[in-house]
């Protein structure tokens, strides 16, 4: 009995000692520094559906895959080597520029493509709510990476 009326008191003690800890914690302070970073839009994410080298082309492969972008997530400028890339938007609006060209905007539907070595400058979800899916096939060079970000521009 003694043992858990010492129990619930320590137990209580340690409740009101946390809850005038937290009540002073939200005064402001002159010492408390609020610290803000600037936040990276999210980014897209790739999930490789098939790959398989093409019988009748050797040291050529065959890569689709679904480019899944978050409401307002942007992919960082990059290019894919010396693959040939073709983009068909499954759902949603997608904006898209590659170097030397104007900024186009695509959606559900409709589709493009990128020449070997294209500078793909942007790629970004327009839609601040709304998912954006690409079924992107790649006829690349056998091992090759399909997608090389630019330096200056890696997230991490």
């Amino acid at each position: 009995m003694i043992r858990t009326r010492l129990t619930c008191g320590m137990l209580a003690a340690g409740i009101a000692t946390t809850a005038t800890a937290c009540a002073q914690s939200a005064r402001p302070s002159p010492h408390r520094v609020r610290v803000t970073m600037a936040s990276m839009p999210p980014s897209e994410t790739l999930l490789p559906l098939v790959q398989t080298a093409l019988p009748n082309v050797k040291g050529k492969t065959f890569t689709s895959a679904i480019v899944h972008f978050p409401p307002a997530a942007r992919a960082v400028p990059h290019r894919h080597g010396r693959a040939f890339v073709y983009a068909y938007v499954v759902d949603g609006s997608v904006a898209s520029r590659l170097e030397g060209q104007p900024t186009r905007t695509y959606h559900q539907g409709q589709s493009w493509i990128e020449e070997p070595e294209a500078h793909h400058v942007l790629t970004q979800n327009i839609s601040r709510n709304d998912p954006a899916n690409l079924l992107v096939v790649f006829i690349s060079n056998t091992g090759d990476k399909l997608k090389i970000d630019d330096r200056s521009s890696r997230r991490g």
